[in-house]
């Protein structure tokens, strides 16, 4: 039975009230109770999506639970495979997020239709686009597989008829919140549609032992649209990320499973889809401008994998009672608070005076996000660069984290990112006293304090004072 007065739901939890509160009664957040017509009807109370849907079996020992039918499928994309650990595993769904125009679709189209090259039977379910828009796609990318099925429908009692006569071993849904059932009384999108929609997916996918890939809309704070046990459903939660006006795009594990979450898959965007990096610190600092006050490399680690990313401050007078402070591809928050550490434990002279009454500017080159505290040495030693107008070696590397006494502590997996750093030349690094020894061919630059790694980063003239550290740092 489906009954259909007003009803307000919380998009965190589910929870209904019969009017609108400011805050959820049933988990506290604020302003997630939306209205929407309708009920869920009997059969898919919000509580059945926390237990697994699938072929119903009686108890048996764990140790004689058969894994064979759940062989991974390789997607064909390597950097994808990376993060999936190794492919879609059958019965299992998969839901993407990204910002629109991104390239989710363009991603997906490309798995599918290698897949498909493979022997797979894929389908894509086009909620969004029109057949002709789709298949001009997949002309563009080189894409046209004969195995590979396309289905314009957002319908959901006809998308799983679909799904009931082809059996594919993959299929795609984009988008998840175009997809509505018309015996629900709320409109596409609503809270009760995505979840039903979502959760009858789901048993399909169990069922069929079939891989499903859900796309999700995002909101503009960055999380995914819709209620958020749409999250908890799903087997593994992929964040598709990038900026549109830079070609590199990053594939992140928010939930898995079936692995590690800790992997990050790299992607160039190009003119003929995306295409995998192997080197993306490479990539990165191939426009590198040597030289230049400002700029320090830092080798940051994204999961397991490190990367090499340049960071660039911009300190400029500012006529304003409240000067500018802006950050782009960093915490904010961190720049702030290195900001105050420079001003309160490091002697900048007569320079320091002036940065209170500066705007400061910093970025992260390359359209990537660095938000990890072992960025704070490169980022305080680029603000002090741009101050002061004196250039960080070009081979010289920073890493750390800086604390509110501006003491340096030590970043996690120093080791594996000076290794990175070293493969792509740069010789010294600044480090904390607490870091291990260095990789071959590559000098520590040890420092307890901020002011100690400023020092260092620009020896004084002396010998002995503040140089290339003592033959123990020197791999």
């Amino acid at each position: 039975m489906t009954r259909t007065k007003l009803v307000h739901r919380c998009t965190d939890c589910a929870e209904a009230s019969p009017r609108w509160l400011g805050r959820c009664p049933a988990c506290g957040a604020w302003n997630t109770l939306v209205e929407e017509m309708g009920e869920l009807r009997g059969s898919a109370h919000p509580a059945a999506l926390g237990r697994v849907a699938g072929r119903a079996t009686g108890p048996v020992p764990i140790g004689e639970v058969d894994l064979d039918s759940w062989g991974r499928r390789a997607t064909g994309l390597g950097e994808l495979d990376r993060v999936l650990g190794g492919g879609l595993v059958p019965g299992s769904v998969t839901l993407v997020g990204g910002e629109p125009g991104i390239g989710k679709s363009t991603l997906l189209l490309q798995v599918l239709a290698a897949m498909a090259g493979a022997g797979a039977r894929s389908l894509l379910v086009t909620a969004e686009e029109s057949a002709p828009q789709v298949r001009m796609r997949a002309e563009r990318l080189g894409t046209l597989v004969p195995e590979l099925h396309l289905l314009a429908d957002a319908v959901l009692p006809s998308v799983l008829g679909h799904v009931d006569e082809l059996d594919p071993d993959v299929v795609v849904v984009d988008s998840i919140q175009t997809v509505f059932d018309p015996d629900l009384g709320s409109v596409p999108g609503s809270v009760a549609q995505v979840r039903e929609c979502a959760h009858r997916l789901v048993v399909a996918a169990k069922e069929r032992e079939m891989s499903a890939v859900l796309v999700g809309h995002v909101t503009k704070e960055g999380s995914l649209a819709g209620p958020r046990v749409l999250e908890h459903v799903v087997d593994t939660v992929l964040s598709f990320e990038g900026d549109r006006h830079h070609a590199l795009r990053l594939v992140r594990a928010v939930k898995h499973r079936f692995g590690s979450a800790e992997e990050l898959g790299l992607f160039e965007m190009t003119d003929g889809g995306l295409v995998g990096v192997p080197d993306p610190s490479g990539l990165l600092l191939a426009d590198r401008r040597p030289g230049v006050a400002g700029s320090v490399v830092v080798p940051t680690m994204e999961g397991h994998r490190p990367l090499l990313v340049e960071v660039q401050a911009l300190v400029s007078p500012s006529t304003l009672a409240q000067p500018r402070r802006s950050a782009q591809g960093l915490d904010h928050g961190r720049l702030g608070l290195l900001l105050a550490v420079l001003g309160c434990r490091v002697d900048l002279g007569t320079a320091g005076t002036s940065l209170a009454h500066s705007d400061v500017h910093a970025s992260a080159v390359g359209g990537v996000r660095v938000v990890e505290p072992g960025a704070d040495v490169a980022l305080a030693l680029a603000l002090v660069s741009s101050l002061t107008g004196r250039c960080v070696p070009d081979d010289v590397v920073a890493v750390g984290e800086v604390g509110l006494g501006g003491e340096l502590r030590q970043a996690a997996q120093t080791g594996r990112r000076l290794a990175e750093a070293a493969r792509l030349g740069f010789r010294r690094a600044v480090v904390p006293v607490s870091a291990p020894p260095p990789p071959p061919g590559m000098t520590l630059l040890r420092a307890s304090t901020l002011t100690e790694a400023v020092a260092r980063t620009w020896p004084l003239r002396s010998p002995g004072r503040a140089g290339m550290g003592t033959e123990a740092d020197r791999g």
